[in-house]
């Protein structure tokens, strides 16, 4: 007998659904990189737990047999202080809904409570996203770009000088000082780039150099009351900045500090990719840093494209030392531009040297730097673990033939031909 129309159709949407889901899960079995980006972030943080669990006192001295639930509340206590000082903390969310009927002022602070924590780890990201572009950057054009320690502290010094020496309107002030900073780090990554350009000396090496330079210039700078030194002090400060110079901050004058420098690190990040991938200067650029010597017989200028480049990537660093200067600190010590430009290495390789992936990766770095002090507060984490739990991210994204052989990952397929390859620096 002939079966009933339609006696299939089940069957079918049942193999349809089936044939569906095993698409997926095999495309989730390949190693492409969102699948091996999520498993090694994934393998860091147990990895992480395990750490922060097995160098803690509490775990160490417990008995027997109470080792795996001390472990385990280490493990939960440190991830939740993270999550609490880099994203939201559930109790100021409870807190402002119970104050909601307080004054507007008051109810304001509970509301920028709630946003805290996410607002510091824009702030901590912004320097980083910023610097770590100064490193994707070059990158593509072939070139590898450690100056961002130099070229930052090259934006500090002249955007504070313009903050504190310069008197200008409000709004005209602080642009001035933002494409001082910016300038101030152009020339930096503008001198390595003309040395190698005329010299052929490794970009490497010359950046290198200009970071010790810099870094003794600024202190010896600073120990100068007739150069950057503040009148009347004998700390190594300059001058306040003028609050016409303030980058302006997102949410008034509040709890929160993000400001106008994490927007035009976005905006930044974006102008990168718009100029690498959609104009004929990011083409010839990348096509330098594929084979400079194919570049050349096609009559393009590799040894302009290296300075150009370099010019480009100390202008976004020294906008990175921009913002802490003029978003956070106002002021310029021998510390406060940190190890950011070195930072900004590991971001730039976290990212892939792609825009995007920067500011991802300048945002893990920043929830990390801005959690740091809740966790070592509040689960007994050492901030030296932190450190280790970043590097460890890094260690098992930098490294995809690792991650894909400990999870069997098959290759991925270009094509339905042969396989994707990770590429080195220099690939």
């Amino acid at each position: 007998m002939s079966e009933p129309a339609g006696t299939k159709e089940p069957s079918g949407e049942r193999s349809g659904s089936a044939g569906t889901f095993s698409q997926i899960f095999a495309k989730a079995l390949e190693g492409n990189t969102v699948t091996v980006t999520v498993l090694a972030i994934v393998t860091a943080a147990v990895v992480g737990g395990l750490l922060a669990a097995f160098t803690n006192p509490v775990v160490l001295h417990a008995p027997a047999g109470a080792i795996i639930p001390k472990a385990w509340s280490v493990v939960a206590a440190t991830y939740v202080a993270l999550f609490e000082g880099s994203i939201f903390n559930p109790h100021t969310v409870a807190a402002l809904f119970q104050q909601a009927s307080l004054p507007t002022a008051v109810h304001d602070g509970f509301l920028g409570a709630v946003f805290n924590p996410l607002s510091e780890t824009c702030v901590a990201a912004t320097p980083l996203i910023l610097a770590g572009l100064a490193v994707a950057v070059p990158y593509q054009a072939g070139m590898f770009n450690i100056g961002g320690q130099s070229q930052l502290i090259g934006g500090m010094i002249l955007s504070a000088w313009l903050g504190f020496g310069v008197s200008m309107p409000i709004v005209i002030h602080v642009i001035v000082c933002v494409l001082g900073g910016f300038v101030g780090g152009a020339v930096l990554g503008w001198l390595a780039g003309e040395i190698k350009a005329r010299t052929g000396a490794h970009e490497v090496i010359v950046t290198i150099m200009l970071n010790y330079i810099m870094a003794y210039l600024l202190a010896f700078l600073l120990s100068s009351p007739s150069l950057l030194q503040k009148p009347g002090s004998t700390d190594l400060i300059t001058p306040d900045i003028a609050s016409s110079a303030h980058l302006p901050q997102l949410f008034g004058n509040g709890i929160m500090r993000v400001n106008a420098g994490f927007l035009l690190a976005l905006a930044c990040a974006f102008g990168a990719w718009w100029l690498m991938n959609r104009t004929t200067t990011g083409f010839e650029l990348r096509a330098v840093g594929a084979n400079p010597s194919a570049a050349r017989v096609a009559g393009m200028k590799v040894e302009h494209a290296w300075v150009l480049v370099m010019s480009i990537a100390g202008g976004l660093a020294g906008l990175g030392g921009t913002a802490i200067v003029l978003g956070t600190d106002f002021a310029v010590n021998p510390s406060n531009f940190g190890t950011y430009g070195i930072d900004a290495i590991t971001v730039a390789l976290l990212g892939r040297g792609r825009p995007a992936g920067v500011v991802w990766a300048g945002l893990l770095f920043g929830a990390l730097t801005a959690a740091s002090p809740g966790m070592q507060s509040q689960a007994n984490t050492p901030v030296q673990i932190v450190q280790v739990l970043t590097s460890v991210i890094v260690l098992f994204v930098a490294a995809p033939p690792l991650i894909k052989t400990m999870f069997r990952l098959r290759a991925t397929r270009a094509r339905g031909v042969g396989t994707t390859m990770s590429k080195g620096w220099n690939a």
